[in-house]
């Protein structure tokens, strides 16, 4: 039986790829800031729910440990959590910025280089970065955390070829936008007053725009790319998660650079 360590799952993308995994049948070590196993619905025997910080090198050892202990090995790690941010860039204190990429960027390195010694002791596993279709097709107002998804790109395509010379397997998730998620929600106090006047209007009007009825990322769909992605065993590198995220894809990777960025500015452009 296979044994699958996710961060961030008390909610949203985490919690519903920890709940997955469960029903079909793996060891799942759970992670979350405030551990509460009630919150997952799944086997207990299955379940390991255990508390990390992975911006904490301590909290990081201790949770991999215990993880270890309950199922003796970790066969993929999923590096899901994260914080999200909307601000005008113009606004956005360099303490913010740092703290973004705090979570978003270095504690998924943190996590990264510390499972790398143990699979490659075993020689297999695998490690699945969720990023942000944001990394192909750059929001407005998200700038410090697009920044923060594409380190991440650029990081993990780096080691799809040197853990491959170890026997090792890295891939992306790239979800898109859901509404359903804590990606403001779990941003806090952080994003008080970083949409300046000057930028109100715009984003008053790209809200109402994101609002509106159309295809989006449900948190089963991350859950499910995951998955795949998990049993995948091909040189595929990026899997788009949620029909917003496949379309954008589909465009960015089909079209020109001018054709692609013309298209998106027209969307974004600021109505008159």
């Amino acid at each position: 039986m296979k044994t699958v360590l996710i961060t961030g799952c008390s909610s949203g993308y985490g919690k519903a790829t920890a709940e997955y995994f469960l029903a079909q049948g793996w060891n799942v070590i759970a992670t979350m800031r405030q551990p509460d196993a009630d919150l997952l619905q799944g086997p207990a025997e299955h379940l390991c729910v255990v508390p990390l910080d992975i911006t904490d090198a301590d909290s990081i050892s201790r949770a991999i440990r215990l993880g270890q202990a309950a199922f003796g090995k970790i066969d993929v790690l999923v590096n899901n959590a994260g914080i999200g941010l909307f601000s005008a860039f113009e606004a956005t204190p360099a303490a913010t910025i740092r703290e973004v990429f705090e979570t978003n960027t270095f504690g998924v390195m943190a996590m990264t280089q510390a499972v790398i010694p143990l699979m490659r002791a075993a020689g297999e596993g695998m490690i699945i970065n969720v990023t942000s279709s944001v990394c192909f097709a750059g929001m407005p107002l998200v700038a410090p955390y697009a920044a923060s998804k594409f380190a991440i790109e650029g990081f993990t395509e780096s080691l799809f070829y040197e853990l491959d010379s170890v026997g090792l397997r890295v891939k992306l998730v790239e979800p898109g936008y859901g509404p359903n998620t804590r990606f403001t929600a779990n941003a806090g106090d952080r994003m008080n007053g970083l949409v300046s006047q000057a930028y109100a209007a715009y984003a008053g009007q790209l809200m109402a725009q994101w609002a509106s009825p159309g295809a989006i990322t449900e948190a089963q769909d991350v859950a499910e790319t995951i998955f795949f992605a998990a049993n995948d065993q091909s040189d595929q590198l990026r899997f788009a998660a949620g029909a917003d995220s496949a379309h954008l894809a589909h465009a960015r990777w089909n079209s020109t650079d001018e054709q692609f960025l013309s298209g998106m500015r027209a969307m974004m452009r600021m109505e008159k």
